[in-house]
Formats: C-alpha cells, structure tokens, sequence
C-alpha cells in the first residue's frame, strides 16, 4: 500500500495517446487556463461600469485566483477518487455557466462571485496534466506534459492580450461571452474523445486531503520538486508585480509598454515542449538545472533595467523560458512517479507554484518599496540561487536525476 491508500481492483494502468487526443487536451486546458486572466487587462472597465475604485475591482481578481486556488487544493485531488473525464464534463459546464454569469452580472458583488465560481471551475485544467501522464507511455511522458502545458501557457497569454483586445471593441460582458462560447466549443470533441480513467483509490474525501500531507511527507521527489517551484514561482510572482511600476517609475512608460512586455515575456510557450524531449532523453535533472539558471540570468540582466528596457524584455524572455522549461520538468516527474496518487502529487505540486507566485508578488512588492528596482532585483536572485542549492542537495537522489 502507498501513501495513495487502498487502491480499488486493478484495471489498465493507461490507453494509448494518440495526436489527436493529446492535441485535444492541450485546447481543453488553453480554454479553461484563459477564463482565469481575462479579467487582468479589463479590471478598469469594471470601475468603470459599476462606479467603484481600484480596492473594490481588485476584489474581482483576488477571487478568481483564490477560486482557482480553492479548485486546486479541494477538487484537484478528486481525480484520484472519481473518474477524471467525468469532473472534467462537470466542471467545463460549470465553468460556462459562472463565464456567462460573469457576463451578465448586474453589480459588482455578484460579478466577483461569479469570477470565485469561475476560479474553482477553472482548476479543470489541473485534470488534464495528469490524465496524459497517465495515458502517455513512460518513455514519452515528457514530451506529453510539455504539449499540455504549451496550450496551458498559450492561454495565459491569449487571456491577457485577448480578453483586452475584446472588451476594447466589444465591451468587457463580451469577454466573458465569447469565453463561454469557446468552452462550449470544445465541450463536444472532449465529451467524444476523452476516455474514462478508472478510480485509483476509494479513501473517503477527508482521508484524501489528508493523504496530501502525508506524500508530501514520504516523497522526497515531490518535496523537492515543490520547493523548486515554489521558489521560482517567487521570482515569477515578484517580477510581473512590480515591473510595470518600475517602468513607469525609471523610463516613463505607461500600461500599454507593460501590455507588450507580456508577449516575449511568454517565451516559455516555445520551449515547453523541447523541455519535455530532453526531460525524455535524458531526465529530469539537466533541464531543471538549465531552468533555474535562465531564472538567475533573468535576474541578473533585470539589474540593467534601470539602464534600458532592453534588458527588461531580454530578462522576461529568459525567465518564462526558465521557469516553464524547470515546470515541465518536474510536473511531468511528480504526475509520473506514484500512478495512484497523480491528480494528489499534482495538486501539492501546483499548490506550491500559486504560493511561491503569491509570496513573490508580496516580497518584490516590500522590495519595490524599501529599496527599489535593485532590491527586487536582489530577491529574485536569491530565490533563484535558493532553488539552485535546493536542488543540488539533492542531485544524487535517483528519480530526480531521471
């Protein structure tokens, strides 16, 4: 028995996975991943509408992310327990109907509860990364993850740019429209193709969270591979919180400069799946030590930024590359190790991402304030060099080292 608990009789452990269905999923979770951040260029067209300041919008944001968050720590983990392809149908539909609700919600309150609502539908994309490894062949599991997660980084980034781009045109409730239309879209091809995954084990919901703890507890992999995360995520969160100010603060440039930032600052979408084939041929440890060495550079060419803006967009090309290709890495190994407890492994896995991207977001902010562009500069340096030493403390440890 494994920290997974008693598992139910023994069925297949995966199908195989063709083009197409990889192909599919990797749409499934650009969809669903883009719900999450089309609320982040449009937050002043909400004040706008509904006549409230800057702290009340913000409510519309905090939500959906701790939604997200919420999904991920309290559903996530029931891919273990249930049939994955039947909570990915529950919560697509749902995830439709709180994108719609967004869209025609009358006041302000009622549209940050919804965005909750669409947070915790959301996490659906947190099913797709261990259904492929699960269906993917060992030798293959790389390349897979890192397919799903190009479409999941692809959907930040459309999130982003395009949730802005509609509501310029069409208004911020057609946003949401368009978004559940696209939900919709895809609801067929996943309803006919997706293939039922039985259940890994039959703990009840409380023993299930609770066995969270304990393989985080038991599995040295998944703890590492956490605090690598966790400490990267730091320089991402502190990064993207506080360089839209340095930039108006240092070379007097406005939101939209900031905009255009975000799109080779996703450099990360063109080495997800590379990352993946290396991780492939050679395991999992030269592509995180490659990754949190492109964060280190990043950081260290953020420090010419008070300089020229050059060295901002060449810092945030070099950190999406190193901070994916690391992710890639080390989802694919924590979804691959224990094929009872994937949907649980992952979910301990993400957890740490949102929270190093949370406390990276408060510690480069206090950096901002105390001691400017160079202190965050610093921070993210040192959470970077943190993950270095994390890592090689553990570099004799087999399964890390693939």
């Amino acid at each position: 028995m494994t920290a997974a608990g008693s598992p139910p009789p023994a069925a297949p452990e995966r199908a195989p996975l063709s083009r197409g269905l990889m192909a599919l999923l990797a749409t499934l979770v650009f969809a669903t991943a883009a719900t999450v951040h089309f609320q982040t260029p449009i937050l002043p067209e909400f004040g706008r509408e509904f006549g409230a300041d800057a702290a009340a919008v913000g409510w519309v944001a905090t939500l959906t992310f701790g939604g997200f968050l919420v999904g991920n720590l309290f559903l996530a983990p029931l891919g273990d327990r249930y049939d994955k392809r039947r909570l990915v149908l529950v919560k697509l539909a749902g995830l439709a109907l709180a994108e719609l609700a967004m869209a025609a919600a009358p006041t302000l309150p009622l549209l940050a509860a919804a965005a909750f609502a669409a947070g915790i539908c959301a996490s659906v994309s947190q099913h797709a990364v261990p259904l492929v490894a699960e269906l993917a062949a060992p030798g293959e599991r790389g390349r897979a993850v890192g397919t799903v997660l190009s479409g999941l980084f692809l959907g930040v980034l459309f999130g982003r740019v395009g949730g802005g781009l509609v509501a310029s045109h069409l208004g911020w409730r057609w946003t949401y429209v368009l978004s559940a239309v696209m939900l919709a879209a895809v609801a067929p091809a996943v309803i006919a193709r997706l293939p039922s995954v039985p259940a890994k084990t039959r703990l009840a919901y409380g023993a299930l969270l609770g066995s969270l703890f304990r393989l985080l507890r038991d599995r040295a992999d998944l703890r590492r591979a956490s605090a690598v995360q966790f400490l990267l995520g730091i320089c991402y969160g502190g990064f993207w919180a506080t360089f839209a100010q340095m930039l108006a603060t240092l070379h007097g440039l406005g939101p939209a400069a900031a905009g255009l930032i975000g799109i080779p600052g996703a450099a990360g979408i063109l080495v997800a799946q590379p990352a993946g084939r290396w991780m492939d041929r050679s395991g999992v440890g030269p592509v995180v030590t490659a990754g949190i060495c492109l964060v280190a550079a990043a950081y260290v060419t953020f420090g010419f930024g008070v300089v020229t803006v050059v060295a901002v967009v060449l810092g945030a090309v070099l950190l999406d590359c190193g901070l994916r290709a690391a992710m890639v890495a080390n989802q694919a190994l924590v979804t691959g190790a224990d094929p009872d407890a994937r949907s649980r492994s992952n979910t301990v896995f993400v957890v740490h991402v949102w929270g190093g991207n949370t406390a990276g977001a408060f510690v480069a902010t206090l950096a901002w304030a105390y001691a400017g562009w160079p202190g965050v500069c610093a921070s993210g340096l040192l959470a970077s060099l943190g993950a270095l030493a994390v890592y090689l403390r553990g570099r004799k440890t087999t399964a890390y080292n693939g």
